[in-house]
């Protein structure tokens, strides 16, 4: 059922819009990752998990969990739950259980859709997941005009993978400092993503 929806979702994209990627070849195989996203709209996940390798799972606000039809819809691709504001510490077990059960992670660390298109200060939560789960990070950039219609050029840029281990020494009781030095460092990473030159070579949405 996830091979056929994700062949659906990917169909429709590639549809609306002229769909590039950048850096495939740098997201490990074999593994799963965490995928650290900016983010602009609510198209952001499908257009992530076009390029992305393998399953996928992804937080979502519980309260999109509310219509049977939608809920089935977005569990099949890998959503789960998150009560926001509300402190909900079992999310990150939960992600981390799906990491380590072969479902790669999509995460938009700064929280919040940016209304401006520039890149915010993000949270360390992808950090405090990597750390726990021992997964690298992948950074990923969203890249495209002001507003998202019909056939415009759209560009997702995946950057070079993260080693938690290389910023947090306990990966079972991850030092805060630690984690903001983690989170600074794949937030650094996006922001160029989004804002650097694009790449010489492009990989079209169907290669």
């Amino acid at each position: 059922m996830y091979a056929i929806l994700k062949f659906l979702v990917r169909l429709y994209f590639r549809i609306m819009y002229s769909l590039h990627f950048e850096g495939r070849k740098d997201i490990p195989k074999g593994e799963t990752v965490i995928y650290a996203s900016n983010h602009r709209s609510y198209a952001d996940p499908p257009l992530v998990g076009c390029g992305a390798r393998g399953k996928l799972c992804f937080m979502a606000k519980e309260e999109l969990f509310g219509k049977k039809l939608f809920a089935w819809l977005i569990r099949s691709l890998g959503a789960f739950p998150v009560a926001r504001g509300k402190g909900d510490t079992g999310v990150i077990d939960t992600a981390v259980a799906n990491l380590n059960g072969g479902r790669s992670m999509m995460i938009f660390p700064e929280g919040t859709r940016s209304k401006d298109g520039k890149v915010g200060r993000g949270h360390t939560g992808a950090a405090l997941i990597a750390a726990r789960a021992d997964k690298r990070i992948v950074p990923v950039g969203v890249v495209y005009g002001e507003k998202l219609k019909f056939r415009t050029k759209v560009t997702v840029k995946y950057g070079e993978p993260i080693d938690p281990k290389d910023y947090v020494d306990d990966m079972n009781e991850p030092n805060p400092r630690q984690l903001v030095k983690l989170k600074n460092r794949y937030m650094a990473d996006i922001k160029a993503l989004v804002e650097g030159e694009p790449a010489p070579e492009e990989e079209k949405a169907d290669e």
